[in-house]
This record gives structure tokens, C-alpha cells and sequence, in this order.
């Protein structure tokens, strides 16, 4: 299944089913999980693991060193989950030593010129749209979709279904289940049409809706809100999630449509 054209180094682990087409090149301390195709002229770096099933599309690299000054050739790696598509030319940097690993989970789709950097954990189910650019420490809750041509900060956190529009500029974290858009970017509403794809009924959607209202619609700030939300909307998963999240937040969450300042459009 490895065409003689390709290169393999060998210390690298393939399984036995795994294709690898013509002038892809796959390095040393590399391990690929059964049922995994690697297409022409994709580099798979030292570092990697890629889990089964994977799809990787010419031109893609997985676990080249990252672009940070501070990188000093330390020993880190490159976790791929399972079923997960990475499409042409997307670029994904290993860790260095603050975390030691870049991660991005199982079911994912990574489109083409996509940019994941180094240290980066992006969580399952997720898709990554074209052009994205991620830059170090982010984290991508599970099933978040980020639309092309975003641009998120270093640092960034985003929470668990969260969709972002396309174009964004991401200087802030994103709440759970929410959408994001216009510029600066701020609260768009929840994120209803996916919710509902993923089974959530239109009982749990209101309860989520009901806890974004204190956040965003009372003219609360996030300490006065969050105190309310616990006092006053009963205890779920979700209300919870939402609350830690908040609470946890390093960067701040973005603001709501009429919070947005006229200093902060123009930046």
C-alpha cells in the first residue's frame, strides 16, 4: 500500500493498510494507525501520531517544528485522532516545551491552508474552515466550527459548539454554545441550528438561552451575572459549563453586540 516513490524513513511506524501515495514523505519517530491515507507530496514530520483512518491531502504537513522564536529543539509531539481529514496544504506545528504537544481530536476536518500552531488542543467533531489561523495555546472545545479566513489570538479559548462567522478576528474567548460575528466580534445569539443537529431539544436551547440572557441582556457585568445565573436558573451541565467557563476565563469573553466601544471598532 506505500508506493516505492514515497519516502519512508525507516524507524517510522506504519501499519499494515495504511496507503501512502507517490512523493509523500514520512520522517522519523513517526507512528500512523491503520486505515490511514497520506496523498502525494504531504510531509508527515518527526513527532507525529496519527490515529486510524485519517485522511491527509497533498500538500498538507503535520508536526513540522513550530514558528516560535523560543523553540530549542526539545522533544514534542503531534497528536492526530481518529477519522480525522486534514485537506491540502493545512499546516500543523508540534508543541514545545510549555505543553509538549499540539492535539486535535477524533472526526475532525481541517480545510485547505488552515493553520494550526504549536501547543494548540483542538477537541473532536470540530471543523477547521479554509485559511484559518490559529495561532499558539489555543483550545477548541469539541464540535466547534471556526469559518474561513478567522484569525484567533494567541491564547485563545473556545468553548464547546461554539460557531464562529467567517473573517473573524478572535482576540477574546468565546463562550460555549454560542455564535460569533461582525467586527470587533461579539455575541451573535446561540447557537441554535447546531444544537439541534447534535439532538438538543428545544427545552435545553431555551435553558441556554435563558443563562446568555443574564450575560449579555441585563446590562450585567460578568461577576453580577454569573452570581444571578446560579442564584436564580437551575443547576444543568450546560448552565454550569457555561458559568466555569466564564469564571476560568484569562483573555475575557467577547462582549455582546451593545458593548462593543467605538475605541474598540476602530482598533
Amino acid at each position: 500500500m506505500i508506493q516505492p516513490l514515497a519516502y519512508i524513513h525507516p524507524e517510522a511506524k506504519i501499519a499494515r493498510n495504511v496507503v501512502v501515495e507517490p512523493f509523500a514523505m514520512i520522517h522519523k519517530d513517526v507512528e500512523i494507525d491503520e486505515g490511514t491515507w497520506v496523498g502525494s507530496h504531504a510531509v508527515i514530520n518527526e513527532g507525529a501520531r496519527i490515529g486510524k483512518n485519517c485522511r491527509i491531502f497533498p500538500g498538507a504537513v503535520v508536526s513540522a517544528i513550530p514558528q516560535d522564536l523560543k523553540y530549542n529543539d526539545e522533544y514534542t509531539l503531534t497528536f492526530i485522532g481518529d477519522n480525522t481529514t486534514i485537506r491540502e496544504y493545512a499546516t500543523i506545528s508540534r508543541g514545545t516545551e510549555q505543553h509538549w504537544k499540539t492535539e486535535v481530536g477524533s472526526n475532525c476536518l481541517v480545510m485547505a491552508y488552515a493553520h494550526i500552531a504549536h501547543d494548540c488542543v483542538v477537541g473532536n467533531n470540530c471543523i477547521i474552515g479554509n485559511n484559518v489561523q490559529m495561532a499558539g495555546h489555543v483550545h477548541v472545545g469539541d464540535w466547534a466550527i471556526v469559518s474561513a479566513i478567522s484569525a484567533i489570538h494567541q491564547f485563545v479559548k473556545i468553548g464547546t459548539h461554539v460557531f464562529i462567522s467567517g473573517g473573524s478576528l478572535v482576540r477574546k474567548d468565546i463562550p460555549p454554545f454560542t455564535k460569533a460575528a461582525r467586527e470587533p466580534i461579539s455575541y451573535a445569539g446561540i447557537n441554535s441550528v447546531g444544537l439541534r443537529r447534535r439532538g438538543y431539544t428545544n427545552e435545553k436551547i431555551t435553558e441556554i438561552q435563558n443563562v446568555y440572557r443574564y450575560i449579555y441582556m441585563k446590562g450585567l457585568n460578568n461577576a453580577e451575572a454569573l452570581n444571578l445565573i446560579e442564584l436564580e436558573l437551575p443547576a444543568s451541565d450546560e448552565r454550569d459549563e457555561i458559568v466555569n467557563f466564564i469564571r476560568t476565563s484569562e483573555r475575557g469573553i467577547m462582549k455582546g453586540p451593545h458593548q462593543v466601544s467605538t475605541s474598540e471598532a476602530t482598533e
